[in-house]
C-alpha cells in the first residue's frame, strides 16, 4: 500500500507570524524540527479518553492539557513552539481536540492552535465534534440524520481505503450489544459546498439513498482536520477498528510506538482430565469445594478423534494452539488401561502441529497446603500457626518430571516457559495473600523465565524471583464443561441471582457484567448467547493491541468441542474485517511475556521523561537510555544504519531497536521528505470565526446527549472488566 506522508516546510515569515515575533531580515530557512510526541486537549468526555488510551497502550507520547481543570497550562506560542539550537521546534507533531473548536469564541488558545497548525503543518483530530459548516459538513437537518448508529454498518471509503483506513477491508460494523439501551449516537451529513472535504468513512443515512460522512479530511485555511461525527468510548468495537487510522493519519504514519493484533491460546491439562459440573449438587466432584459424600468425579478427556480435528481445525484456521500438558495424565491413563492411551499416542504423533508448555506433571496445587476439611478451603497451618507451604522440593519435582516426560515424549519444548496448576504458588486472595516464597527457588532451580498468571487476578506483569509473569486471560468457557448443556447450566447457576436458583454472585458482586435477568435455555444458551457475548469480549482484546494469551481447557476440545465455536467467531470475524496486510499475530508464551516486558519499560522510560525523539526532514532522532529497547512506526522503506527497519504490519513497519550511547538515527524513504519550501512570503496568520450558532432543534453533542440514548461515557459494554465468579481452573 502506498502511503503519502504530508508536509511542508515552514517560511521564515510564517514561523515569525506564528511565534508573534518581530520581522527581520529573511535568511534561508532551516527544515523545522518536529517533535514527536502528541498534544491531546481533553474536556473529560469518552471519545477524547479513546484517543489517548490507543496512544498510551502503542506506547505513543503525548501530553494532556485538560480543560476541566482550574491552573490548567495555558495553550500559546510559546507552549507549542520555540527554537533549539537555531532551528525552529514543534513541540507536537499532531493535535487532538474534543471537538472542532472547544473554546470560547474569540478564543486566544484556538488562535494559537490554528496558527501552530498553519505554520509547521500540523494536523488536528476532531475527536468528536457535530456536522457544522465549520467542520466542512452540513448541518444533519440539511438532509442528513442525528441520532442512534447501533446496528448500522458503516464502510470505508475509496479514499479511505487507500489512505489511512487502508489496513480494513471496509467494513466498519457498529455495535448494537442491547437493544434495550442506546450505544452509539452520531451525525451522518454531506460536505458543504465547495469544501474541500474527503470523507473516509460512511453511512447510509436512514431513509434515503445517499451516505454521509462519519470520519473525513477537512482541509481549510492552510489547516488539515479529521472530522469525526459519532460518539464513542475506548472498548466500542467502531473505535476499536478505526483507532489505528486515526493515528496514523495525525502523525503521517510516524511515530514512536507500535500496535498489532494479537491472538493466542493456551489450552491447559492436556493428556489430563478435566472433572466434569454435576448439574444437581452445583458443584464439581473432585474439586476441594464440592464435599458432597455423594459426589463421584466424571471426568472429561479427549480423544485421538479430538487430536485430529484439533489439527485439521488450525490448519484450516492458519492458526497455532499452545498445549499446557501434564504427563501423570496419560501415565495414569495407562496404568488403569493395560498400558493403552491412545489420546497420547496421537498427540505424540502429531507433536509438531502444536506448541507446548510445561504444566507440571500431575497438576497439584503448588501454594499453601490446602485445609479442605471447610467450605471454602483454607491454608494448613503448623501448632505454631504458620503457614504450611509445598516444599521447594516438591515444586521442583513436578516441574522438572514434567519436562523430562516431554522431552522423552520428544516435545518440542521451550524449557523456560512454565504455567502451574490453577496458577497455584502464587498468592490467591483471600486464603493466601502471598506467594508460597519456596515458589521461587523452584522456578530457579528449573530455569523458569516465563509464568502464567492469571489476568483476573494480576492484570500487571511481575516477577517471581528469576521468573517474569504472563498474565492470561481466562475465557468463560469452563474447565468442567465439555458438552454446551453443561456450560449453560453452569453459566445459569453463576450468573443469576438466588430466587432463580442460582449462586447469587451478582447480588453480592453487581458490578459483574455478564450477569442474567433470566436463566438461560440450555439447548440454545450456548449459541444464542455465551459465544456472542465471549467472541466480542476477547475479540476486543485483539483489537486493543492486548498480546496477554488467552486460556481454555482439553476439556473444551472434547465431546461437544465448545470452544471452536467462540474461536471461529474470533478468527473469522477478524479475517471479514482486516486486510491481508494485517494479520493477526499468534505468538508463543515467551514472545509475549518478552513484549510485555519491553513495553512496560518503555512507558516507565517515557514517564521518566528519558525519551526524545523528533523528525527533521526525512531524518528520526531518538535519544534514550543505553539498553533501552524503542519502538516506533515508520513508513515502509525506512532504515535504521543503512538496514531496513522493522517488520512489515498494516501498510507500515515497526518493531523494537536498542538503544545505544549515541541517539538513534533513522532515515525515511525519500516519498516521505517534506514538500518544497515556500518562499512565497509570510503566511497570513488569522483567528478563527466565532462558533455558528446551531439552528433550532438540533442537538450540539457538546451540550447534551439525545433523549433515550446513553452516552457512553456512562456505559461500559458488557464483558470489558474481567469477570467476577468466572471459572478458571487453569
Amino acid at each position: 500500500m502506498k502511503r503519502t506522508i504530508r508536509t511542508t516546510m515552514v517560511t521564515v515569515g510564517a514561523l515569525i507570524a506564528a511565534l508573534g515575533l518581530p520581522a527581520g531580515t529573511a535568511h534561508a530557512d532551516p527544515a523545522p524540527r518536529i517533535d514527536l510526541r502528541v498534544l491531546v486537549v481533553s474536556d473529560g468526555g469518552p471519545s477524547i479518553d479513546a484517543i489517548a488510551a490507543e496512544l498510551a497502550a502503542a506506547g505513543t507520547p503525548y501530553t494532556t492539557v485538560d480543560l476541566t481543570q482550574s491552573g490548567r497550562t495555558v495553550i500559546d506560542a510559546d507552549f507549542l513552539a520555540d527554537t533549539v539550537d537555531g532551528r525552529p521546534r514543534a513541540r507536537f507533531q499532531a493535535v487532538v481536540l474534543p471537538n472542532d473548536n472547544p473554546f470560547p469564541a474569540g478564543s486566544a488558545e484556538m488562535a494559537a492552535l490554528a496558527a501552530y497548525e498553519r505554520a509547521y503543518d500540523i494536523p488536528q483530530v476532531d475527536a468528536y465534534t457535530y456536522a457544522r459548516p465549520e467542520a466542512g459538513l452540513q448541518y444533519p437537518v440539511d438532509g442528513g440524520y442525528a441520532g442512534s448508529l447501533d446496528g448500522k454498518q458503516a464502510q470505508v471509503t475509496a479514499a479511505g481505503g487507500s489512505g489511512p483506513f487502508a489496513y480494513l477491508d471496509g467494513a466498519v460494523p457498529f455495535e448494537d450489544n442491547d437493544p434495550s439501551v442506546g450505544e452509539s449516537y452520531g451525525y451522518l451529513s454531506k460536505p458543504v459546498a465547495g469544501a474541500d472535504f474527503t470523507p473516509y468513512v460512511e453511512a447510509a443515512i436512514p431513509g434515503r439513498t445517499a451516505k454521509g460522512t462519519l470520519v473525513g479530511e477537512y482541509r481549510h485555511d492552510g489547516r488539515r482536520e479529521l472530522v469525526v461525527t459519532f460518539v464513542y468510548n475506548r472498548y466500542q468495537q467502531q473505535f476499536r477498528l478505526l483507532a489505528r487510522g486515526i493515528v496514523e493519519w495525525m502523525t503521517g504514519g510516524v511515530h514512536l510506538g507500535a500496535s498489532r493484533n494479537y491472538f493466542s491460546v493456551h489450552v491447559d491439562d492436556v493428556f489430563a482430565a478435566d472433572d466434569r459440573w454435576n448439574s444437581t449438587l452445583n458443584c464439581t466432584p473432585g474439586d476441594v469445594d464440592c464435599t458432597d459424600p455423594q459426589a463421584t468425579p466424571d471426568p472429561i478427556r479427549m480423544t485421538a478423534a479430538d487430536v485430529d480435528h484439533a489439527v485439521a481445525w488450525q490448519n484450516g484456521k492458519d492458526f497455532t494452539l499452545d498445549f499446557a500438558y501434564n504427563g501423570a495424565g496419560s501415565v495414569d491413563h495407562r496404568e488403569d488401561n493395560n498400558g493403552r492411551d491412545p489420546l497420547a499416542d496421537r498427540l505424540i504423533a502429531r507433536r509438531g502441529e502444536f506448541r507446548w508448555i510445561n504444566h507440571t506433571y500431575s497438576h497439584p496445587f503448588l501454594g499453601c497446603v490446602q485445609d479442605i476439611s471447610v467450605v471454602p478451603w483454607k491454608c494448613a497451618t503448623h501448632p505454631d500457626g504458620s503457614t504450611r507451604w509445598m516444599s521447594r522440593d516438591d515444586i521442583s519435582d513436578e516441574i522438572a518430571v514434567n519436562r523430562v516426560w516431554g522431552q522423552i515424549a520428544g516435545l518440542p519444548l521451550v524449557n523456560d516457559e512454565l504455567v502451574t496448576g490453577e496458577h497455584s504458588g502464587m498468592k490467591v486472595l483471600p486464603q493466601q495473600p502471598q506467594d508460597n516464597p519456596n515458589l521461587a527457588p523452584a522456578l530457579g532451580d528449573n530455569g523458569i523465565a516465563w509464568l502464567g498468571s492469571d489476568n483476573s487476578r494480576e492484570p500487571t506483569q511481575r516477577r517471581v524471583g528469576p521468573a517474569t509473569t504472563v498474565p492470561r486471560h481466562p475465557m468463560n468457557v469452563f474447565y468442567n464443561a465439555g458438552r454446551a448443556a453443561e456450560q449453560v447450566d453452569e453459566y445459569n447457576w453463576i450468573y443469576t441471582g438466588r430466587a432463580q436458583g442460582g449462586s447469587g454472585i451478582c447480588e453480592d458482586n453487581p458490578d459483574t457484567t455478564t450477569c442474567l435477568p433470566a436463566p438461560l435455555d440450555t439447548a440454545t444458551g450456548y449459541a444464542g448467547h455465551i459465544v456472542p457475548l465471549e467472541t466480542r469480549i476477547a475479540l476486543g482484546h485483539v483489537l486493543s493491541n492486548d498480546p496477554k494469551p488467552h486460556f481454555i481447557h482439553q476439556s473444551n476440545l472434547a465431546e461437544d468441542r465448545i470452544a471452536y465455536p467462540v474461536l471461529d467467531g474470533v478468527l473469522d470475524g477478524y479475517k471479514a474485517l482486516f486486510a491481508d496486510d494485517t494479520p493477526l499475530v499468534n505468538p508463543r508464551m515467551r514472545d509475549i511475556g518478552v513484549e510485555l516486558k519491553r513495553r512496560a519499560d518503555w512507558r516507565a522510560a517515557l514517564g521518566a521523561g528519558q525519551v526524545t525523539a523528533y523528525r527533521v526532514g526525512t531524518t528520526v532522532s531518538v535519544d534514550a537510555p543505553a539498553g533501552l529497547a524503542v519502538t516506533a512506526t515508520l513508513p515502509t522503506g525506512s532504515t535504521l544504519r543503512g538496514a531496513a527497519f522493522g517488520q512489515a504490519y498494516a501498510g507500515a513497519v515497526s518493531g523494537w531497536t536498542t538503544a545505544g550511547n549515541t541517539p538513534l538515527v533513522l532515515t525515511l524513504p525519500a516519498s516521505a521528505a517534506p514538500a518544497a519550501d515556500d518562499t512565497s512570503g509570510p503566511a497570513k496568520v488569522t483567528r478563527p470565526a466565532p462558533r455558528t450558532r446551531v439552528p433550532a432543534g438540533v442537538t450540539d453533542p457538546r451540550t447534551r446527549v439525545s433523549a433515550g440514548l446513553t452516552d457512553p461515557r456512562t456505559r461500559v459494554p458488557a464483558g470489558t472488566t474481567d469477570r467476577v465468579g468466572h471459572t478458571a481452573d487453569g
